[in-house]
């Protein structure tokens, strides 16, 4: 939930204008700012406070210990006053320096998504760990591992189960360990939705053996779903009318996820449930590998540098 506390015009999902009886993060402006820090005061729930234009002097920023803290203004160095405050109080800060901040920079901060990579299937039909072939300069699943990262999300968390795995990834995911891999894919996905950090509104569930999927389809993804009237979910299209993981998933919908079981993923709530899901045409392909002909449809697309 964003509670916008001053008149701003903000087009972003989830946002209200009343006190909400939820968890949420607050957006004001600053000559509304004494006015931020009462509700901060009253509501412990009240996770993150972002200032859009700032007053002339800082008041006692303590009650922000342990919260997020967006600033912005186009005066640096009333800005750079402002965050080194915030984080003498204990906040996580940022800032943007301008009179007039992006709307996605600001959605991407209200609204943070973390992605769970999918990479703890078997592969048998493979006959080896597909996910550990290279793939151009990488490992496959380091591609979904930087197309999400780079696409925009805030964490990225890979849901292993092959030690093999973990090691390719190295550091470039948190690696959480799913010891019932072998019950199917949903599993993974409640292990990965129970990892999230407590600040994600929204969880991208990415599969580790799409190598086609880059960064730019991750970035579409989450600058839709972060717009006002987005449904709770939303996925990739690539022109058939069906649609492809990645798909986006409100944490409102985290529940209901985490109720299923087997190898079939969220698709088995959209079957259901279809007026939840929403689809975004977007480039790329979709294609998965599950076979070696697969795979060698797929590798000499992508050039080889030096591994990484």
């Amino acid at each position: 939930m964003v509670y916008l506390m001053s008149d701003l015009d903000l087009p972003l999902r989830d946002r209200v204008y009343r006190e909400p009886d939820e968890p949420h993060v607050a957006i004001v402006r600053g000559r509304d700012l004494d006015a931020a820090l009462d509700h901060l005061d009253a509501r412990p729930d009240c996770r993150a406070l972002a200032i859009v234009g700032l007053p002339r002097e800082v008041p006692d920023l303590e009650l922000l210990a342990g919260r997020r803290l967006l600033v912005c203004d186009g005066d640096r160095a009333r800005m750079t006053e402002f965050a080194e405050a915030g984080m003498a109080a204990g906040a996580e800060v940022e800032w943007l320096q301008s009179d007039r901040p992006d709307f996605d920079r600001i959605a991407s901060w209200a609204l943070p998504v973390g992605a769970v990579v999918l990479a703890a299937g078997s592969a048998s039909r493979m006959g080896t760990n597909k996910l550990l072939l290279r793939v151009g300069d990488r490992s496959m699943v380091r591609h979904a591992i930087g197309a999400a990262s780079d696409g925009g999300c805030h964490c990225v968390h890979a849901i292993y189960a092959d030690e093999a795995v973990r090691r390719a990834i190295g550091d470039a995911a948190t690696c959480v360990r799913n010891p019932d891999a072998a019950s199917g894919q949903a599993s993974s996905l409640r292990v990965g939705l129970h990892s999230m950090p407590e600040e994600v509104a929204g969880a991208l569930v990415m599969l580790g053996d799409q190598p086609l999927v880059g960064p730019r389809t991750v970035s579409m993804l989450l600058r839709a779903w972060r717009r006002e009237g987005a449904r709770p979910a939303l996925a990739a299209s690539y022109g058939d009318g069906a649609w492809q993981p990645p798909v986006l998933l409100h944490r409102s919908l985290w529940p209901e996820v985490e109720q299923l079981e087997g190898d079939a993923g969220a698709r088995q709530l959209f079957r259901e449930r279809p007026e939840l899901l929403d689809t975004l045409p977007v480039p790329g392909r979709p294609e998965d590998v599950d076979t070696p002909d697969d795979y060698a449809r797929i590798v000499h697309l992508f050039p080889r540098r030096d591994p990484v």
